[in-house]
């Protein structure tokens, strides 16, 4: 064949890799974004991330969005310092903030090498802020090869539906996007050649001691020489989990509906269902809590613990950054606390952040809180300290305020660092049992309402 025609094929196969990528993204970020939006991509430097950074570029003035991107300097590799540079060039040549964030990755870290540093590189990208508020979505250039990468480690693993679902091209619940998840790496680097994009290559990703480049640079090679399509067929696969997967997290909200009150779950109410359905809300439970999904065999103890433990068990099952705990017919998720003392006071604010986490927050209204009549300009805010006494109704006798938390069915571990609020030497407020009677406001009174935010748990 001459020259001149190779060159013309070529030619033409270049420009259909231009125009599906370039139309594959703008299909996406037109389905699932909205004009004025800010994008924060995770820019690694290498060919992927390097070629969505130039695509996001050239289509965000005619998108209307926001670009920034964020390269995390993990330091693992002799060549961190030259990889910041390089993205630092790229994001100058297109005109794109970019933050470099250093992080120092353990070493000798239980989950291992990798997964800890890609644990780190998460946190960095999900704690972003961008003009002073964080962006509406994290933008990552996971492509199809990796999709099928993910199905194959996932199935090793011995992964559930949810597992092999893979990675969701939007995940809302933790705003993410994942774009080119219908584009092959081919596919990006034909795109690289086209734009002369300059890419830094991670030594690493030749070592097949790591599972990824194991299954990358063995396994794949091999089943594609008897499957040649083998990377789209996995990706389809991840995609029917997905759908799967779908469907089981929209029976986990009609069930939640019935169950879950103020983020607790009801026992007698998961007693009630199949025990594969009662997995299934409480995955979906954890999942809304940003909890990484513990194996089947976990799961099952969980479950076996949460139903089948006396009344008056002291269950509490430790689970990454938080516990399930259990109290009377409910289970929660919470954070291991330590009783702190604080002492604060309140000058007039509209709130007040808590040392124990959590805030304060004051109202003036009409007919109902303190009652401002008697001048309260000044509250002190300190922990339990023991031994209170506490008349909220005028029709009630005084009681200790241990016998008022119990009564309120409010948990153990909710009363630890719970924010009593005095005016004087007088208890006037406390959070979720409410106000001394005789400083309550009525009728036209102005009084002052105060709300208590719990620290969140994510």
């Amino acid at each position: 064949m001459p020259k001149s025609q190779v060159s013309a094929i070529r030619s033409k196969s270049y420009a259909l890799t231009l125009n599906a990528v370039q139309l594959q993204l703008n299909q996406f970020l037109t389905a699932h974004l909205k004009s004025g939006q800010h994008l924060l991509l995770a820019l690694s430097g290498g060919l992927d991330s390097s070629v969505l950074l130039h695509l996001l570029a050239n289509v965000k003035s005619c998108l209307g969005i926001e670009l920034s991107a964020m390269h995390v300097h993990h330091g693992l590799s002799p060549n961190a310092d030259a990889w910041a540079t390089s993205c630092v060039e790229q994001c100058e040549q297109l005109n794109v903030d970019l933050q470099v964030v250093y992080v120092q990755v353990e070493k000798n870290s239980n989950l291992g090498l990798e997964a800890a540093a890609r644990r780190l590189r998460y946190e960095a990208l999900f704690n972003a802020v961008v003009a002073d508020a964080p962006p509406d979505f994290i933008v990552t250039a996971h492509h199809q090869d990796d999709q099928a990468e993910t199905f194959i480690l996932q199935l090793m693993r011995g992964a559930g539906v949810k597992g092999l679902a893979s990675m969701a091209a939007i995940d809302p619940i933790r705003h993410l996007l994942r774009p080119l998840l219908g584009i092959t790496r081919q596919q990006l680097y034909d795109y690289a050649k086209i734009h002369t994009i300059a890419w830094c290559d991670d030594e690493s990703n030749e070592n097949t001691y790591f599972e990824r480049n194991f299954v990358r640079h063995e396994l794949m090679p091999m089943m594609a020489e008897r499957i040649p399509a083998i990377s789209p067929v996995l990706a389809r696969t991840a995609s029917h989990m997905a759908e799967a997967n779908a469907l089981l997290d929209d029976l986990a909200r009609i069930d939640a509906k019935i169950l879950v009150l103020e983020n607790s779950v009801c026992v007698s109410g998961l007693r009630s269902l199949s025990q594969a359905r009662a997995k299934n809300v409480l995955r979906f439970w954890m999942a809304c809590n940003q909890l990484a999904m513990p194996h089947a065999e976990q799961l099952a103890e969980i479950l076996h613990q949460v139903l089948d433990a006396r009344v008056d068990a002291n269950i509490s099952i430790p689970l990454q950054h938080l516990s399930l705990k259990r109290f009377q017919q409910r289970v929660y998720l919470c954070h291991e606390q330590v009783a702190k003392d604080f002492n604060l006071v309140w000058n007039g604010e509209p709130y007040l952040d808590l040392p124990i986490g959590g805030q304060l927050l004051f109202k003036q209204v009409v007919g109902t809180g303190l009652a401002l009549k008697f001048g309260m300009t000044k509250l002190r805010i300190t922990n339990r300290g023991g031994g209170e006494r506490f008349k909220p109704s005028e029709l009630r006798p005084t009681r200790t305020l241990k016998h008022l938390l119990q009564e309120a069915n409010i948990p153990p571990w909710q009363r630890t660092n719970l924010p009593l609020i005095y005016w004087h030497d007088t208890l006037a407020f406390v959070p979720r049992i409410g106000i001394a009677h005789e400083l309550q406001a009525h009728g036209d009174d102005a009084g002052l309402e105060i709300i208590w935010h719990e620290a969140s748990l994510n």
